[in-house]
């Protein structure tokens, strides 16, 4: 009979099969507040059971994808996309001998900071604190609820995690932010591939919503390269009766989009670490190149679809209109407080009183709103 697996001994397990390159708990560079670690628990592993566990995670499965979060049952919201990332993400570094946990943890909390109504509300967000000069960029908003604004330990405010995490969800540019860990362009491998899974997630997802939407039609992407080179191995999977099953056709063909993307990224990443010399985790630090890439031939491919989902699905009247909505609730609830601050939440107070700043503030609470919740106060304030 096996005993009970210590942190101890997983570590040595890391350390026997992970990567030279990958970011392994042996070597994190700890965590802000000093504690003492968990007994049959890896750190990355912590830190990604405090992110599942958070309020603002919980916040997710009502806060907009692409459709609002109460427009359909089947429709993908930041909850249900996080969870895909993260699969994506644990698969890819399983196949590259990364760490799985740590690229679990950023997937799970890399959209903690995303404000209701989607990419529109962010650009709204933004708007308004612009006229404050000042900025809002949902990765960074994630780090500031993980780093200080959950607030369920005694000992310190957000969730303590290790550094790797705290710089990880900087993935589109961490040198414009205060980092732990000097990197040359970008960080681990880990949050590399958090970053494409994100891509492969959404590009596969918004596809499969488009069309069970009715908003993007089989004709229009069926050209796209992308879907017929899924198509092709599908209907030799399964021969060509396969057309005639709808739903079940389209779902096997994202599926082999997915698997596609996948298979590239992963042999293009493995080429580009053989192609650098990188060796161990000093020289991933040290990289003057992204790493963690997709061939050109798949780029292209990526490119072709991206643009047809902005101009036929993202920015289709039936999407964008209520995305338009979402956005001047934001701006108008941002005007109401940054008028009456002592309206805020008992909370936001708080934070005033301890010197933030009142647009931060009225950003912070604004951001954590779910779709419903923002709405639902936009009404109840009667602000036109």
């Amino acid at each position: 009979m096996l005993g009970l697996k210590t942190a101890h001994q997983l570590q040595k397990e890391e350390s026997r099969t992970l990567a030279p390159y990958a970011m392994k708990s042996a070597l994190s560079a700890g965590r802000v507040h000093k504690e003492v670690e968990d007994p049959y628990r890896l750190p990355f592993q912590r830190d990604r059971d405090r992110v599942i566990h958070c309020k603002a995670f919980r916040r997710l499965q009502a806060k907009t994808q692409v459709f609002v979060s109460y427009f359909g049952d089947h429709f993908r919201d930041r909850l249900t996309h996080s969870i895909e990332v993260a699969q994506i993400a644990r698969d890819i570094s399983r196949t590259l001998g990364l760490n799985e946990d740590l690229a679990e943890c950023l997937s799970l909390a890399h959209d903690l900071g995303h404000p209701p109504f989607g990419h529109g509300g962010e650009f709204a967000l933004d708007e308004m604190m612009k006229k404050h000069k000042l900025h809002f960029e949902h990765n960074e908003q994630s780090r500031r609820i993980i780093e200080k604004l959950e607030k369920i330990y005694p000992a310190f405010d957000g969730l303590n995690p290790t550094k790797e995490v705290l710089d990880g969800l900087l993935k589109h540019n961490p040198h414009s932010y205060t980092t732990y860990i000097d990197f040359e362009i970008s960080p681990h491998l880990e949050s590399q591939v958090m970053d494409l899974s994100d891509e492969i997630a959404y590009l596969n997802h918004d596809v499969d919503d488009g069309l069970r939407s009715g908003i993007i039609k089989l004709k229009d992407i069926s050209d796209f390269a992308i879907w017929k080179n899924a198509e092709k191995e599908v209907v030799k999977k399964y021969g060509r009766q396969i057309a005639s099953h709808g739903g079940r056709y389209k779902s096997r063909i994202i599926s082999k989009m997915i698997s596609r993307m996948i298979h590239d990224l992963c042999d293009t990443t493995q080429a580009n670490l053989k192609k650098y010399r990188i060796t161990d985790l000093q020289k991933v630090r040290k990289a003057r190149v992204k790493l963690t890439q997709f061939s050109p031939a798949m780029q292209k491919q990526i490119a072709e679809l991206r643009v047809f989902l902005m101009k036929n699905f993202y920015l289709d009247p039936q999407v964008n209109s209520q995305i338009e909505k979402g956005k001047k609730i934001i701006k108008k609830l941002f005007l109401y407080y940054i008028e009456k601050p002592g309206k805020l939440p008992a909370p936001f107070q708080a934070a005033l009183k301890a010197s933030e700043a009142l647009p931060v503030v009225v950003k912070d609470y604004i951001a954590g709103m779910t779709d419903h919740y923002a709405e639902e106060t936009w009404h109840k304030l009667n602000i036109r």
